[in-house]
Order: structure tokens, then sequence, then C-alpha cells
């Protein structure tokens, strides 16, 4: 988990709320998620992606 973002302060009190915390945190650092690559291309100015949207019209169209 990335405290980057958390975008909020939070107040923990009480020893229940506290385990409940580690064990989310412990269990983060246990599970961590699964990196899924994907193939994207990035589309850079007007007539790229006049280009792409005519590529995509067709595919949906036949």
């Amino acid at each position: 988990m990335a405290t980057s973002s958390i975008t909020h302060n939070f107040v923990i009190s009480g020893q229940r709320q506290v385990n409940k915390f580690v064990e989310a945190i412990e269990e983060s650092a246990n599970n961590p998620s699964i990196h899924t690559p994907i193939n994207a291309k990035e589309i850079k100015g007007e007539n790229a992606l006049r280009n792409f949207m005519k590529q995509r019209r067709k595919m949906n169209v036949g």
C-alpha cells in the first residue's frame, strides 16, 4: 500500500482499532497485489487520435 494513496488523516483509538489496523497492514505486506502487464500505446497529437478513432469505428462496424 503506497502511502501517497492515503489522502486523508484519520485517528486510530482503542486497542481493538489498533489491532485491526496492524492486521490490515500485515496482510497487505504479506499479500501484495498482482502486477498484470498490459499492452498499451500512447496516442500523441490530433492526427494520431483521428487515425485511432477511424480504426475504432471500422472495428465496431465490421
